[in-house]
């Protein structure tokens, strides 16, 4: 009677062993992927907000003049709302490369304006990256307006 593994045997855990060492390694690099995303979002909602504490749609009274605002830096959006408040070295290369822009999708369409209720359809969007090189990304939100009486 033969004492150990046969070589077919060995050359199949080998295989075994190498599949399920190549499927961890792939799902770690696709979590690692997911988390850095998620952080890039997670900043552009920061924008998003920070854009809505800059230019509140409650203080449009006009939305020919008011309701766009043309794309405009994180950073310079920071120092519109929070005045004295600098942002730290941390905070300046996180929102370096964000920019938040508003613009109405119908305002000339007085027609869509009115089948709506008077509501304006106004899009939100914040990008980030380097677009000249292609890695520029988005995310935007549509939100309605009203018209103040």
């Amino acid at each position: 009677m033969r004492r150990g593994f046969t070589l077919l045997e060995v050359l199949l855990a080998s295989i075994i062993l190498g599949l399920g060492l190549t499927a961890i390694i792939v799902s770690m690099t696709q979590a690692q992927q997911m988390m850095l995303s998620s952080t890039y979002l997670q900043t552009a909602q920061e924008v998003m907000d920070f854009g809505d504490m800059a230019y509140p749609l409650s203080d449009v009274q006009d939305p020919d003049k008011d309701l766009d605002v043309r794309e405009t830096k994180a950073t310079e959006l920071w120092e519109k709302f929070a005045g004295e408040v600098k942002l730290t070295s941390e905070q300046y290369e996180k929102y370096r490369t964000y920019t938040w822009e508003r613009e109405a999708l119908n305002r000339d369409d007085e027609e869509e304006i009115k089948r709506l209720g008077d509501l304006y359809t106004v899009r939100v969007t914040v990008r980030w990256g380097d677009r000249r090189r292609g890695n520029g990304e988005e995310e935007s939100y549509i939100t309605f307006w009203r018209k103040p009486k």
